[in-house]
Formats: C-alpha cells, sequence, structure tokens
C-alpha cells in the first residue's frame, strides 16, 4: 500500500501552470494550519468579555498557541476538511473602584484541547483558567465563565464554518471558477463577451456536510448464544484465530484496537456486554482524522439462535488516492472475512 503523499500518480494530479485539474477532479490537499493560525488571532486577540459590570474589566489579549495539524482535500469539486487543533489564548482582568482606579489585575488561560472535524458537530470544550487564586481572581474566573465562554466558543465555531467552506482553498476554488454546488446567478464570458449562466460557491448547509458517505446495514444469524458473539468480536486471540492476522483489541471503553494487521484501528465508545459494542472505525487508507462508526446489536429471539445486526455509519464513498470502492469492500469484508470466518471456524453457522 502506498504511503500517503506517495500514491499512484493516475489519481493525483501534480498543480501545473495550465491548471489541468480541471474542478479539482483529482484529488489535491491544502496545508491550512498557518491560515488557520492567523484566522484564529483574528478572532480571538482582544476580545471584549465584560466592560464594567460588577467593577469588572476583562478581555482577551493574544493567542498564545496553536498546535496540531489543518489541512482541506478538494476530490471532484468536494471540500473535505480535516483538522485537530489545541489553542491558548490569554486574558486580562481588573477589577476598579468608581473612580475608575485598578484595584487589582488578573491575568488567566482560555483553552480549547480539542477542536477536531470529526466534532463538528459538536461544542468543543473550553477550560477558563486564573494564575492568581486569590478571591477576586476567583470571582474574575467566575465572571469569565458566566459571560465569556459564550463569547470565544461562537468565534471558534465561526473558524470550524470557514474551514468546512474551504478556508483558503475557498477562494482559490472561485478563482478558478470550481462549481461547488449552489445558486445559480449570470456571468459575462470572457472569451465572447457573451451572458452567460454560472454557478456561485457557496457554503453548504449543514445537513449536506456528510455528502460523500454511506450507511452499510447487515443483518446476520448465528447458531450460538450472544455472549459467544459477544466475547469473540472483543477477544484478540479469537480474532487472530478466525482472521489467520494480527489483531490488539482492548475490552474497556475507550479503549483502542487495531484488526487486520493494523490496516483497520479504532476506540470502544459504548460496550453492553453480550448486547451492544459501539465504536470508532477507519482504514489506515482513509483521509487523515476521519472515523466511521460502527453499531452491533445482538438479540436472542429464541435460545440458541443469535441475530446481529450492523449498522456501520459515515463510510467514505473514496480513500484517499480517489479509488471509489470503499464502501463496497467494507461491506464484503464485513460479510466474508468476518461473519462467514467466524461461522466456519466456531462452528455457528446456519
Amino acid at each position: 500500500m502506498a504511503k500517503f503523499g506517495e500514491g499512484d500518480k493516475r489519481w493525483i494530479v501534480e498543480d501545473r501552470k495550465d491548471g489541468a485539474n480541471v474542478h479539482n477532479w483529482h484529488w489535491s490537499e491544502k496545508d491550512c494550519m498557518e491560515w488557520s493560525k492567523k484566522r484564529l488571532e483574528e478572532l480571538l486577540n482582544n476580545v471584549p468579555i465584560l466592560s464594567g459590570e460588577g467593577g469588572l474589566w476583562i478581555s482577551t489579549t493574544t493567542v498564545e498557541s496553536v498546535a496540531g495539524e489543518a489541512y482541506v482535500n478538494i476530490r471532484k469539486g468536494k471540500i473535505i476538511p480535516g483538522y485537530e487543533l489545541k489553542v491558548r489564548v490569554s486574558w486580562v482582568g481588573e477589577a476598579k473602584d468608581g473612580s475608575g482606579t485598578v484595584l487589582s489585575k488578573v491575568e488567566g488561560k482560555v483553552e480549547f484541547p480539542y477542536i477536531a472535524d470529526e466534532n463538528a458537530d459538536e461544542e468543543p470544550e473550553v477550560k477558563i483558567l486564573v494564575l492568581d487564586e486569590t478571591p477576586i481572581g476567583q470571582r474574575m474566573k467566575d465572571a469569565f465563565h458566566a459571560k465569556g465562554k459564550s463569547i470565544v466558543l461562537a468565534r471558534v465555531l465561526t473558524y470550524v464554518k470557514e474551514i468546512a467552506a474551504g478556508g483558503p482553498a475557498k477562494d482559490e476554488l472561485e478563482g478558478k471558477g470550481t462549481p461547488l454546488k449552489g445558486a445559480v446567478g449570470k456571468g459575462k464570458s470572457v472569451l465572447s463577451g457573451k451572458d452567460v449562466v454560472v454557478e456561485k460557491a457557496v457554503v453548504p448547509p449543514k445537513n449536506k456536510l456528510k455528502e460523500g458517505f454511506k450507511t452499510i446495514s447487515i443483518v446476520e444469524k448465528f447458531h450460538c448464544r450472544p455472549r459467544d458473539l459477544y466475547t469473540t468480536l472483543l477477544d484478540e486471540n479469537r480474532w487472530k484465530g478466525f482472521t489467520q492476522s494480527k489483531a490488539t483489541i482492548s475490552k474497556e471503553v475507550g479503549g483502542s484496537f487495531t484488526l487486520f494487521d493494523g490496516a483497520i484501528a479504532g476506540v470502544n465508545e459504548e460496550l453492553q456486554e453480550d448486547k451492544l459494542i459501539r465504536q470508532k472505525w477507519r482504514f489506515n487508507n482513509w483521509a487523515d482524522g476521519h472515523f466511521s462508526h460502527v453499531s452491533l446489536t445482538f438479540e436472542e429471539p429464541e435460545i440458541g439462535l443469535t441475530v446481529v445486526k450492523l449498522t456501520h455509519t459515515d463510510v467514505p464513498e473514496e480513500d484517499r488516492y480517489g479509488n471509489a470502492t470503499v464502501v463496497e469492500n467494507t461491506e464484503k469484508g464485513w460479510r466474508d472475512l468476518i461473519f462467514h470466518k467466524i461461522r466456519a471456524v466456531f462452528g455457528y453457522g446456519i
């Protein structure tokens, strides 16, 4: 398997002077880390939080650090953002008397430990910290938490929306005339000067962000008890037995796993003994940072007959190299390499 950045040249078109990657049909990637730092500084530097309420003046000062990675992938005109950032912002607060004299000055930090594309539909965690643990320091911290948390959070969500729309790549797409699905308007043809109908790029609505992903649903029956299957799917030695490949599997919520010699990796999100397995799950050739979600439920309509219902959501239609067989291969893998092999090796066949 080719390493990231060393994919098959048939699928990756390098930048050319003549702009041969028409409408970004082939996979291209733009590093957005510098843009992200600059944009977050614009959004979070010197933001007023309180202006005299209760004798307190509080504002952010500077973005101290933006760590992690941020990029935008473009394939067939579709924007696929990827980012995992940790952001720290400094703030300062002053307590003043009625004449405006500063009675006390306090400094603190605002931290966003994890801003990521996989949590784009959720509000990221915000931590308000104070460097002075005195009563006035605690009062400042409480005031920032009550009044300022929503302010800084809204500004971070502005960044999230902008990178989902393409970030710095959006302007380049529009400049090259890349048609993103959106409003239709009129313009002038550069060659003929005649009126023509053109598509104008717009930010896709939130419910459109899952375009390019599919859901796999499978129902299978086994001659065994639910515990037999539940245990098999969480036992790395049994995985090694029926797949003839290496596996490492945690049996704890929050624990990680790898399957098929590391080709698949993920995290256990919810485990209900003999009833439910929910996991974040990805192939290593998918776009960086993207996880699908697997749900396996186990029912026993009659003793000795177990019905397994698989729902596998957010499966990308293409891998990072533009291969469009991901959904087909993933569904076939569940049927042939997992369910069928379990029946054959452990004698659970129907």
